[in-house]
């Protein structure tokens, strides 16, 4: 008999395993609202990407119905060769006029979107720096470009000046940061670094992932909020958390979304949006321009359950958006606060190495438009509950 080559996979997860590391998925059993199924248990869902509740909002719905009637689907190819439908190009141009920038080329995943932007502009002779908190996203761009890669201290902008002024003025010079970090919940000094940029003569990129729809005029981003329009040359958005649907873009220059339509990877293999999620990105876009008032009720539920987790005395760091992460610190007391909430009817998903580091374990709370007061009511009271059986609180 064979033996099984990957039998050290096991192995591995043991490990996993002993370190309370190792996570079963939940299975979400309806619609990814803010109070829905999970594992056939009703919970109040705060470990959703869904912001502005847009994933059933009856305009996308209806607009990615149609798009199914009228165009099929699935697009049948890459972009390049067979797979681009005016219905892409619709969604490049509105997002290209939402953003204020010249041109937008639109990818299958955020992820898809950093990795394979960053490949792409750079090559081996060039160098990154970057925040040391960036999504992996980014990381694994650096990675494939072969460029140097040097690491500051999160939002350390005198730490990555040092770094700039230590290389060669004639090398490309990439600087990158996160518009929101996704584990924390902070902003990027993004006025400061967009100064830096300039005064070094580095490319300025943006990932705005957790910021589209959420900050800036109408959820146009954190370029918008911190009033940075035409001061950062790359920005990355997403279309798979606020704005309800799936997939990942990149705004800039028209050369530079050129160039990604000949260069970057994961647009040139792989297989295009189907039209009904471009047509219900375009509808999101829509809502965004019309019912700003969404916006305005995901940051009042916001403020309201950050308050309610700070007079329970919870550390949820220096969270300045609707993540809010509660601090437990080893991954065995995150787990158990995930899971003692789970069982009282609170969603909210355990956070640990190497996510997070080894001391910061957590579970990542995101509060959405959709809430209900009662909804984030009941949460907090859980919360109580079982912080003060874990002596969290």
């Amino acid at each position: 008999m064979r033996t099984d080559p990957l039998a050290y996979l096991g192995h591995e997860l043991d490990a996993l395993k002993e370190q309370n590391l190792y996570r079963r998925l939940r299975i979400l059993d309806g619609e990814q609202k803010a109070h829905t199924s999970f594992d056939h248990r009703s919970v109040v869902n705060l470990s959703s990407n869904n912001y502005l509740g847009l994933t059933t909002h009856p305009r996308l719905r209806e607009r990615a119905l149609k798009a199914i009637e009228e165009f099929g689907v699935g697009s049948g190819s890459v972009r390049t060769i067979a797979g681009t439908m005016a219905i892409h190009m619709e969604l490049e141009r509105r997002l290209a006029e939402f953003k204020h920038v010249e041109a937008v080329v639109v990818f299958q995943s955020g992820f898809a979107a950093n990795a394979g932007t960053v490949s792409a502009v750079l090559n081996k002779e060039d160098v990154v720096i970057s925040d040391s908190l960036n999504h992996a996203s980014i990381i694994d761009g650096c990675r494939l470009s072969r460029a140097a890669i040097k690491v500051f201290p999160h939002k350390d902008v005198d730490a990555a000046r040092a770094i700039i002024k230590d290389l060669p003025t004639d090398q490309r010079k990439l600087l990158i940061t996160d518009g929101v970090f996704s584990m924390d919940g902070d902003l990027g000094p993004l006025p400061d670094l967009c100064a830096l940029a300039e005064e070094t003569g580095c490319i300025m990129m943006v990932d705005d992932a957790h910021a589209s729809g959420v900050f800036g005029k109408n959820g146009r981003g954190t370029v918008d909020h911190f009033g940075m329009h035409g001061r950062v040359d790359i920005q990355v958005g997403t279309l798979s958390k606020a704005i309800g649907a799936l997939g990942g873009y990149v705004a800039g220059n028209k050369n530079l979304i050129e160039f990604l339509y000949h260069r970057a990877r994961p647009f040139l293999f792989s297989t295009s949006h189907p039209p009904a999620v471009a047509a219900a990105c375009i509808a999101a876009l829509d809502v965004l321009m019309e019912e700003p008032q969404i916006i305005d009720q995901l940051w009042d539920n916001t403020r309201f359950f950050k308050a309610g987790l700070e007079r329970l005395g919870f550390d949820t760091g220096l969270s300045e958006s609707p993540i809010t992460p509660v601090i437990a610190g080893d991954s065995a007391k995150a787990n158990a606060l995930s899971d003692r909430l789970f069982q009282e009817g609170v969603f909210a998903q355990a956070i640990a190495f190497p996510t997070v580091a080894r001391d910061k374990a957590r579970v990542r709370t995101i509060v959405t438009a959709t809430h209900s007061r009662e909804d984030l009511r009941y949460a907090l009271d859980a919360f109580e509950k079982v912080g003060k059986e874990l002596e969290l609180v």
